[in-house]
Formats: structure tokens, sequence, C-alpha cells
């Protein structure tokens, strides 16, 4: 169940500027920081995220067309800040729940039937969110 897309728009510009403010020091979110594809801009995505060993899972619960997948799987990449370190996001690939380890994330994906962003996470680089904006 994915869900719905006005949710969606509605989060990117009004709940992502609000989350993405403490996002990175709550349990369970991480601040996704990623380039646009074609502008080249760096963006901040509030996303729930879950951890096991140096791997990440993400639940894709608008789907797989969303802006910041699409930018994460074209730079083959990103960076997450989470509990207040940034960590390079490696091998970043799209899977069905049942390749998943992580207990919660493969529930989560098989109960709604949404697929799962996969990554590894790099060592921790100092500071956090890659320091300010410049665009």
């Amino acid at each position: 169940m994915k869900l719905p897309g006005w949710l969606g728009k509605f989060n990117k510009v009004v709940t992502n500027r609000v989350q993405g403010t403490f996002a990175w020091l709550v349990p369970g979110w991480v601040v996704l920081v990623h380039r646009g594809r074609k502008s080249g801009r760096r963006y901040r995505t509030p996303v729930n995220a879950y951890r096991q060993a140096d791997t990440l899972a993400i639940v894709l619960m608008y789907g797989e067309q969303t802006d910041w997948l699409r930018n994460v799987l074209a730079d083959r990449g990103a960076h997450v800040v989470r509990a207040g370190r940034t960590y390079p996001l490696l091998n970043p690939r799209v899977v069905d729940p049942d390749q998943v380890t992580g207990r919660r994330p493969r529930s989560i994906g098989k109960l709604t039937g949404n697929r799962v962003l996969v990554a590894e996470l790099g060592d921790a680089e100092p500071g956090f969110g890659l320091g300010p904006r410049t665009d």
C-alpha cells in the first residue's frame, strides 16, 4: 500500500521542513542528504530508517518514483545524518522485503507491500549535514 501522492507533496513542502531540523536526533529517523539529478542542488530529506550493523534500510512508503530515491540511485549514493553523525550511504539498491535482513523493515515492507531501499553505511565523517548550504 503506497501512501497517496498528495500526502507526499504536502510532506515535501511542509512537514519535511519542520522535521528536517530535528529528525537527525530522533531514534528511527535520519536526514538523507542527496543531490538533484538535473540541478545538482543538495537536498535534505527526513526519512524513517532502520539500522542493522553497517546496513541501513528504508521502506519506500511513497513508492519507487520519489525524487529523493531517484536522486540517490542516480548518484549511486548519498549521505545520512543520524544521531548527530554523518555517514556515506554506499551501494544503494531497491529490494523486495524478503531480501532484507532486519526484522522491522522486512515486516513493514511485507505488511504494506512496499519495496525497501538497502545500503551500507560507511565510516562516520566529522560534522553533520555536510556543512552550510551553498545553494
